[in-house]
């Protein structure tokens, strides 16, 4: 099929699209699992940040994360009143925060283990595909940075 014939308005021609309903179906299985701990998916991804790196800047979490500082802030602020992370001032740069974890937020990464066997068993998706599928959006994503 050539270009010309292809109606790039049309829903089921974009590649838009497959990629913001499959982002809400897996945000939308993770969410039950994470309400348990109320916790959101934006949450989530912060906690596995800071599972790895804990101690990063504000700036680091929202690079790794895709946030913006003003979607970021509100969101860990909320995170600290629920007592799961804390800020500290850098050791090397006063002006700097960093954002450390606290016992619960180590405590939660215990507690949320499970969750990647769960969805995994949830989707029946074979290993083989996804890998791929996530290789081919780390790509995608690479390429849109």
């Amino acid at each position: 099929m050539s270009d010309k014939t292809i109606d790039h308005q049309m829903l089921e021609n974009q590649l838009c699209f497959p990629l913001y309903a499959a982002s809400r179906l897996v945000t939308r299985l993770y969410q039950p699992l994470l309400e348990q701990h109320k916790l959101t998916y934006t949450q989530y991804i912060v906690l596995m940040i800071l599972w790895q790196y804990d101690g990063a800047s504000i700036k680091q979490i929202g690079e790794k994360a895709l946030l913006n500082t003003n979607t970021l802030t509100p969101l860990l602020k909320r995170m600290q009143l629920a007592n799961i992370l804390e800020r500290v001032k850098s050791e090397t740069d006063e002006r700097l925060i960093n954002i450390k974890l606290t016992d619960k937020g180590w405590q939660l990464k215990k507690e949320l283990s499970c969750i990647p066997k769960q969805l995994i068993s949830q989707t029946n998706y074979d290993t083989n595909n996804a890998m791929q599928l996530k290789n081919l959006l780390e790509y995608l994503i690479s390429q849109l940075k």
